[in-house]
């Protein structure tokens, strides 16, 4: 029982905290991060697939 009554006042764990919300932080910069590159990434992609679908006849409008 002592035990537990040390470990409810230990203040070891508030590092812990702290640690958890830099954590989420990170992870949600990352996660906006992975969205707004997504995007960036689909619409070049499109537009390469556009370019390749026009083949040889592709104009500067269609693969600039």
């Amino acid at each position: 029982m002592k035990t537990f009554i040390n470990m409810l006042r230990d203040e070891a764990g508030a590092s812990a905290a702290e640690y958890a919300l830099i954590l989420a932080i990170v992870g949600a910069t990352i996660a906006v991060a992975a969205v707004a590159l997504g995007g960036s990434i689909s619409g070049a992609m499109g537009r390469a697939g556009n370019c390749i679908n026009a083949g040889s006849s592709a104009t500067t409008s269609v693969c600039g």
